[in-house]
């Protein structure tokens, strides 16, 4: 079986590699293929095999290039710029903007970088699934799918929550009285979620419509912002001090909580790589749209923090609304009333499209794990008229669904919306340990001529990543501490590393449940 110059499209070991890292044995493969897919029961193969990808199955069936760098762009910035970090970044004052630098420069550069080098390497469907398991083997690949996957669990209803807060905004006076209303918060999540999930099942070009709404629904309320806020310090002057002391950010644990949120709002660049079979020249296409797209992110975080901050000062900013509270401010100062219930729309829409942005992308690891037999067959078929990965969509939906619930048992709205934040940063970073010490590792490994190496070679590359794994077990360790005006601290520290371990747990015994029944039902020795 031969490929295209630098392109590992096979996960099937070769005894003979050829100096460009493909197989040189145009018949073992296949035969060593068939093999495999004939065994339903075990995870790889009967014979300790990696697996195969997509490509090498040649399924008439298998996901249709649909996404052009417009598109990919696009996607970038839809899961990459969170409107609801700019809030919270700004209730914490103008140390924010110090913590911002901080994290683009520490965390969203090596994180970049990273999935350029290992996107180029493997552009296959599974992205951060493959990667790692072609440094670590079958578990690990499996371990950082599942975390992944399950990392979107809590980061729907905590997402969909904040649209839904500022959706308020669209009849503020008429519709106020729901702030405090879990009903109302929970029957928006999962409204929204229902109507994202059909999207993507219907089809990724159809699913890509809302991602695109999403994106440009993003950078509006953005755009608008800045100048309100730019509009407000020329008339009125600055609500906050900018100054050494304020720009100074603070090392008690108690303000030190809200850089882990911060970090978490950059990450997001590997996402469009879980579809790498359906994006048209990926290798050309990812490093430009990721560039583009972090300026753009980095543009919107900073300037949409001073911008908040010369509108309000940051003890009125609160972390639900406090976007729709410096643009509601800002208008009845400049006599704008009238862009209020729009930016309120947008914000309310771009959140959505966010939602289903993530949910598209995360939904071919559980496919890609089916085709590997890691999970049941069934997780990888694609849906007989669409072509999607219907029973990854699905179950996501079921489970986000099944979250919402979890995350406001017993708590406020804000205590379920910073319970959900926590959970989803923790179930999110523990792939990127993964990530990073796959960038580390494979740099003693060949690499294709296709590959497009980080600036420098190897050493700068194992320092890169070296940097984001060491952000990345500082930013976990921050998640577990929880927010200082929590009321029930030991309730919310249950939830985040209970529920956290427990889905962890899970993926462990799926990956080894061919072994546990093998056991629980195999012969026994009774003589």
């Amino acid at each position: 079986m031969h490929t295209e110059p630098g392109r590992t499209s096979s996960l099937l070991p070769c005894p003979q590699p050829s100096r460009g890292g493909n197989c040189s044995s145009p018949s073992l493969a296949p035969r060593l293929r068939d093999e495999f897919l004939s065994d339903p029961e075990l995870p790889g193969s009967r014979n300790n095999l990696t697996g195969v990808s997509i490509t090498e199955a040649q399924d008439p069936n298998a996901p249709r290039r649909t996404l052009g760098f417009r598109d990919l762009l696009l996607f970038y910035v839809v899961t990459g710029i969170s409107l609801r970090w700019i809030a919270t970044a700004a209730s914490a004052g103008p140390s924010s903007l110090v913590i911002w630098i901080g994290a683009w420069l520490c965390f969203y550069t090596p994180l970049a970088l990273s999935v350029v080098e290992l996107s180029s390497r493997y552009p296959g469907e599974g992205g951060i699934y493959l990667w790692s398991k072609h440094a670590f083997g079958d578990f690990a690949g499996f371990l950082t799918a599942w975390c992944y996957w399950c990392c979107n669990l809590p980061y729907f209803p905590a997402v969909l929550y904040f649209a839904a807060s500022n959706a308020l905004y669209i009849r503020h006076d008429a519709w106020i009285h729901l702030e405090h209303q879990p009903t109302y918060f929970m029957l928006f999540a999962l409204i929204a979620l229902a109507a994202a999930t059909w999207l993507n099942l219907v089809g990724l070009d159809v699913g890509t419509y809302l991602h695109n709404l999403g994106a440009l629904a993003m950078w509006l309320p953005a755009f608008l912002l800045i100048a309100m806020g730019a509009i407000s310090y020329h008339r009125f002057g600055s609500a906050t001090a900018f100054n050494v002391h304020t720009l100074l950010p603070s090392t008690h644990i108690r303000d030190m909580i809200f850089w882990s949120v911060l970090i978490y709002a950059f990450a997001g660049s590997e996402t469009a790589s879980f579809m790498g079979d359906e994006i048209k020249t990926s290798r050309r296409a990812i490093p430009w749209a990721l560039f583009t797209a972090g300026v753009t992110v980095a543009f919107c975080y900073i300037l949409g923090t001073v911008a908040v901050l010369l509108a309000l000062p940051s003890s009125e900013v609160g972390n639900l609304q406090g976007l729709m509270q410096a643009i509601s401010a800002t208008a009845h100062k400049v006599h704008w009333e009238a862009v209020i219930p729009i930016a309120a729309f947008l914000i309310m829409i771009s959140n959505v499209g966010a939602a289903g942005a993530y949910l598209a992308a995360v939904a071919r690891l559980p496919y890609v794990a089916g085709i590997d037999r890691f999970l049941p067959p069934v997780f990888g078929a694609l849906h007989s008229r669409w072509k999607t990965p219907w029973v990854g969509l699905l179950s996501q939906f079921l489970f986000g669904a099944l979250f919402v619930f979890l995350g406001q048992a017993g708590t406020s709205v804000k205590g379920a919306y910073d319970v959900l934040v926590s959970m989803g940063v923790i179930t999110y970073f523990n792939p990127y340990l993964y990530l990073f010490a796959t960038m580390f590792k494979l740099q003693s490994m060949p690499a294709g001529l296709e590959t497009i190496r980080v600036p420098g070679g190897r050493p700068i590359a194992r320092l890169v990543a070296t940097v984001g794994f060491l952000t990345t077990v500082f930013t976990i360790a921050l998640a577990l501490l929880p927010s200082p005006d929590e009321p029930n601290k030991p309730l919310a520290v249950l939830k985040i590393v209970g529920l956290s371990g427990i889905l962890v747990l899970m993926g462990v015994a799926v990956f080894y449940r061919p072994r546990i029944r093998s056991y629980l039902t195999g012969p026994r020795n009774t003589g």
